[in-house]
């Protein structure tokens, strides 16, 4: 995985420590992983991984978890 992305997905889950709504997290991930495929980049399953697990926090508070 080229270094920008690791610094991607660390800017990203810096963000899920920082914030509280798990929704503004899963539009970062998805902003993120929508530019990368403008630019017709491969999406790094490290990426793909942490969008699921932002995905299962939104869903899992949406529901009172």
């Amino acid at each position: 995985m080229p270094a920008n992305f690791e610094q991607e997905v660390e800017e990203l889950n810096g963000l899920l420590d920082q914030t509280e709504d798990p929704r503004e997290c899963y539009a970062a991930v998805c902003e993120c992983i929508q530019k990368h495929r403008e630019a017709g980049e491969a999406i790094p399953e490290d990426l793909q991984r942490l969008q699921q697990v932002v995905l299962t926090e939104c869903l899992a508070e949406s529901q009172g978890r």
